[in-house]
């Protein structure tokens, strides 16, 4: 044997025990000249190691991803391009792919390609150090094929075959993935169809294609099957998806062919069409014809395709619940406007929500949404805040004017002007009565503190005339609720009915006295489920002898739960079981 066999054939040796050693390649099952496009080179190429090679760091090969962050870093265009010159000509002239195969690979695996460059030191030749890497180092042909099919390493790490490094020896895979590329469906999407049903790639010969041409056979073009494949996979398993088949005879029975399919299916989406079955169907049994459905779907694909009918399943729900007929959300379909349902849709729960928060009575809001339902799926409005601030109105005005004419609704949307409204006959009544009560209470007009008063006690004149007088009636003194309400002007800010209630609780069921609303006012500030809490977990703690007897009711009821929980709670081995208990128990009243 001559130097140069005896050094090929140590070449030979040390890269197959290199890879033994790292249980990476297992013996191929395939012959040598495999059938299809990837095929293994027949004459194996022999390379003796340079001394210039070994100065390169030359690690192990290529290991399986386990990148768990889809971000690449910045890499130079230069870099990158001879990065992927260099995996491009390996693919094609050391593996023997099929041209469009390798460069497809190569120019569409970033995460990949960033991966080798990190394997390689000497960044002033890019191109040669990473041809002499990957001489030595045969890489993992599963990464950069799924990077390329759409898949982030995220995504493809736990679908990398454990046995498996060469694409060549799943002949499987690769015949079923040609199917449908020569289908006409983009590399780039079959990744998704890989991940949602993996059994399409492990099909046998020809069972991918006949699946494909039934449907074809049923009517539906191949551009919209391609559409409709790379959305939804899943019509790929099993036999013909029938709900899929059914809504496609549904729409061409009014009048919709597979053009219109191609045209508004998103193969970004995911489609579920026994849903979309079931809407189709609803519409058919709420009174439409064939002409009048086939008309509405086609002005406003979005009824049917929005998160699959999902979302016009809410809106009918919402209006049911507002007490329309079935009959009435029929004509609010006929008469829908020229706008995206989808956008529709949120306009019209905007405002719904809207009046809500502005406290107007659900019977004035179902009112509304009867007699002006395209009106309020039309509006994008301001956000409730916002307009009673830039109005410089209260929520009772603004009910008022939107319950006498909800038209104003168009001046109040996004993107418009807005302004002060005029002080109307009972806005300068009620300043006049606020601005008596707060006299009465020693404020000053015209001074910070009034202005200040003005802002904290909210409502008109005469309803904290009322509150502050009840008050007064259940025995506390005049002088000493001034003096309370000036340190705590938010207790007025509640309604009578609640003030009475916490007042109850107070002296009924904990045994206070009226006069303990002087010491310590905020009380009526804490809802009656956090006092009941912490007054019986106290009780609890102090029976166990682990409380003071006779705390204020301050101590117990103003500090934070995790101070009172560290403080007290704790001083009991069983104190944080008795917590939970009574809380699940007085919460869930």
């Amino acid at each position: 044997m001559n130097p140069f066999q005896k050094l090929r054939t140590e070449g030979v040796f040390k890269w197959v025990s290199l890879n033994l050693s790292e249980n990476l390649l297992k013996s191929s099952t395939t012959p040598l000249l495999g059938a299809g496009p990837f095929r293994t080179c027949p004459n194996p190429r022999f390379y003796g190691r340079k001394k210039r090679a070994q100065s390169e760091s030359l690690e192990s090969p290529v290991e399986t991803s386990t990148v768990n962050c889809d971000n690449v870093s910045p890499i130079s265009r230069k870099t990158r391009a001879q990065a992927e010159a260099a995996l491009l000509e390996y693919l094609h002239s050391t593996r023997s792919f099929r041209f469009i195969d390798a460069e497809n690979m190569s120019k569409n695996s970033p995460f990949f390609i960033k991966k080798i460059l990190e394997k390689v030191k000497n960044k002033a030749e890019i191109g040669s150090s990473i041809t002499r890497f990957l001489r030595y180092h045969p890489i993992n042909e599963f990464e950069p094929f799924f990077e390329s099919l759409g898949l982030k390493p995220s995504e493809f790490v736990s679908l990398l075959p454990r046995d498996l490094m060469f694409l060549s020896d799943d002949q499987v895979l690769l015949e079923n993935y040609y199917v449908l590329c020569n289908y006409g469906i983009a590399r780039n999407k079959i990744g998704k169809i890989y991940k949602e049903a993996p059994e399409v790639f492990r099909y046998d010969s020809g069972v991918l294609q006949l699946k494909l041409q039934s449907y074809i056979e049923m009517g539906l073009s191949q551009s919209a099957m391609i559409k409709a494949v790379a959305s939804s996979p899943y019509l790929l398993i099993g036999d013909a998806n029938m709900e899929f088949v059914k809504v496609m005879e549904r729409l061409k029975s009014v009048g919709i062919e597979s053009s219109w399919i191609e045209k508004h299916l998103s193969e970004g989406n995911h489609y579920d069409w026994s849903q979309i079955l079931d809407l189709l169907c609803f519409f058919s049994k709420m009174g439409f014809n064939g002409e009048q459905l086939g008309e509405l779907i086609r002005q406003h694909p979005g009824i049917l395709l929005e998160r699959s009918g999902n979302m016009a399943f809410s809106f009918v729900g919402l209006l049911l619940k507002l007490g329309l007929t079935l009959n009435e959300i029929c004509m609010v379909f006929l008469q829908f406007p020229p706008i995206e349902f989808g956008k529709f849709y949120r306009n019209f729960r905007h405002c719904y929500l809207f009046l809500i928060e502005i406290e107007m009575d659900i019977e004035e809001i179902g009112r509304i949404v009867h007699s002006h339902t395209v009106l309020l799926g039309s509006c994008a409005l301001k956000r409730a805040n916002s307009l009673l601030t830039n109005l410089s109105v209260g929520k009772k005005r603004l009910c008022s004017i939107i319950k006498e004419n909800p038209q104003e609704l168009k001046k109040w949307v996004l993107g418009s002007k807005v302004g002060p409204l005029p002080n109307s006959g009972e806005d300068l009544k009620s300043q006049m009565q606020k601005t008596k009560f707060l006299s009465d209470l020693g404020y000053v007009e015209n001074t910070k503190e009034f202005e200040k008063a003005f802002k904290l006690f909210r409502g008109n004149g005469m309803e904290l005339q009322e509150r502050f007088d009840f008050l007064v009636k259940y025995g506390l003194d005049r002088k000493d609720i001034t003096e309370t309400i000036k340190v705590a002007p938010h207790i007025l800010n509640q309604s009578i009915n609640v003030l009475e209630m916490k007042i109850n609780y107070l002296i009924h069921s904990l045994g206070y006295p009226i006069s303990s609303l002087v010491t310590f006012p905020s009380y009526l500030s804490y809802t009656s489920e956090r006092v009941e809490l912490r007054k019986s977990m106290y009780n609890w703690l102090k029976d166990q002898g682990v409380a003071e007897p006779n705390l204020a009711l301050s101590t117990i009821i103003a500090c934070g739960e995790d101070y009172f929980i560290d403080c007290y709670v704790n001083r009991h081995p069983k104190g944080a079981e008795i917590w939970q208990k009574l809380k699940k128990k007085i919460y869930s009243h």
